[in-house]
């Protein structure tokens, strides 16, 4: 009788839980705390801080012959003591009109990211626009950029090409710094950056993630900025000290829009940055010079930034190389997501460049798989690069059928993603 009792007690509620899930703002929101629950699981099942980076192999080749080369301040000190420095005001050039100590740019519209699944690269975008009179929304931008609702990133790229496509200039660049924010803002062009932050993420858990800002103006007495953050809150201020700090994960990555007529006084403002190929060789000089002077995440970043500049400059045994050191100092990082910059190749994908053109292809399918595609907790992977690299790495090893699945994969991820749908039909394959 009371076996009968459970049963029935059972059924019934199984005939709820069917109800329920049928309507559906219950099923959304079941559906949501149920994804939440297996989340937190499998982050304590395998938590990924404790993921580590193994190379299966390393580049022949002589790095720091490189750096001395390139950059001779670059080799290692007698003591690797980090030095800390004040943030230097800019000294103008005696024929340059000297900034303002202050500037502010207005006109724009604030859009928050809140209540949107991952919507930085939609909302900043969208307000950096807004400043050269787009009159969108934030869904617009997202549709395009993100097609795929759950995908975990956006690249530079994909939105300077949205808002070429909307009529509106886009020129990004690396190596960015203080004085790069004073000259473009003092001009009239707010600064959108790419920089890697610890914010909380949707389990409240502190970790580092990328993250997009739009800074609008700087004050040099006060020494802080002031950023419209889609994540915090309009009209962010900012120390000049923390922004460098955040900005150094990727790279001082820098997007300027403008109306079409005034791209040669954003050229003119570049400066000898205007030419890539320059700027890409400055960034890496910069980072080359720090890289023995710093240690911790600080020390990791600098190598990671060596490895990107040299892939864009085409040097992919230098940049392999770069991020073997990079990667070793990650491992020594305190193994605690306070820490541990664990979804790095989620949003830079230059180790997958390197590695590939290096021969380094089980490399790549390691990194993708292991320190990327499954580091991800939620049931959607949505990160069609690393499908795409791996992908390819597949099939260079004569995996043919695995390499097609990944490409097919990532056009899944991102309709339309260019790079697959041009590697299938080479490979005279049906995407």
């Amino acid at each position: 009788m009371l076996k009968k009792i459970f049963i029935g007690i059972g059924v019934f509620l199984l005939i709820i839980a069917l109800i329920l899930v049928l309507i559906p703002s219950t099923r959304n929101s079941v559906t949501w705390r149920l994804d939440q629950v297996f989340i937190r699981v499998r982050s304590l099942i395998a938590p990924p801080q404790d993921v580590s980076f193994q190379p299966n192999q390393t580049s022949d080749f002589n790095l720091n012959a490189t750096l001395t080369a390139l950059a001779p301040s670059a080799t290692p000190p007698a003591t690797s003591t980090p030095q800390n420095t004040a943030i230097p005001t800019q000294t103008p050039d005696p024929t340059t009109t000297p900034l303002p100590a202050t500037a502010n740019i207005n006109g724009g519209k604030y859009f928050s990211q809140h209540n949107y699944f991952n919507y930085c690269a939609p909302a900043n975008l969208a307000m950096a626009m807004s400043y050269w009179g787009w009159n969108g929304n934030i869904t617009d931008v997202g549709a395009a950029v993100k097609p795929y609702p759950q995908d975990k990133n956006v690249m530079p790229y994909e939105m300077e090409e949205y808002a070429r496509n909307q009529g509106i200039g886009a020129v990004t660049r690396v190596g960015g710094d203080m004085d790069t924010i004073r000259k473009f803002i003092a001009a009239g062009f707010p600064v959108l950056v790419e920089k890697g932050v610890f914010f909380h993420d949707l389990q409240g858990t502190l970790s580092w993630m990328g993250h997009y800002q739009v800074v609008t103006g700087y004050d040099d007495n006060r020494q802080v900025i002031t950023a419209q953050d889609s994540f915090i809150r309009p009209n962010y201020e900012q120390s000049y000290e923390k922004l460098l700090g955040e900005w150094k994960g990727f790279n001082h990555t820098y997007t300027i829009l403008f109306s079409p007529e005034r791209e040669e006084e954003v050229m003119n403002l570049l400066g000898e940055d205007a030419d890539e190929i320059k700027n890409y060789k400055n960034a890496y000089l910069e980072a080359a010079d720090l890289v023995y002077r710093e240690n911790g995440i600080d020390q990791f970043f600098d190598w990671y930034n060596i490895g990107t500049n040299l892939v864009k400059l085409q040097d992919y045994n230098g940049a392999a190389q770069a991020y073997d050191e990079a990667f070793t100092v990650y491992n020594n990082l305190p193994k605690d997501l306070n820490s541990r910059p664990f979804r790095i190749l989620w949003y830079q994908t230059g180790p997958f460049f390197a590695y590939f053109y290096a021969g380094r292809y089980m490399d790549v399918i390691n990194y993708a798989t292991e320190n990327s595609i499954k580091l991800v907790r939620d049931n959607e992977p949505a990160l069609e690069e690393s499908y795409y690299w791996r992908g390819l790495a597949r099939h260079a090893i004569g995996d043919t059928e695995g390499g097609i699945q990944d490409l097919r994969q990532a056009l899944i991820y991102h309709e339309g993603f260019g790079p697959a749908l041009q590697t299938l039909q080479s490979w005279g394959v049906n995407p």
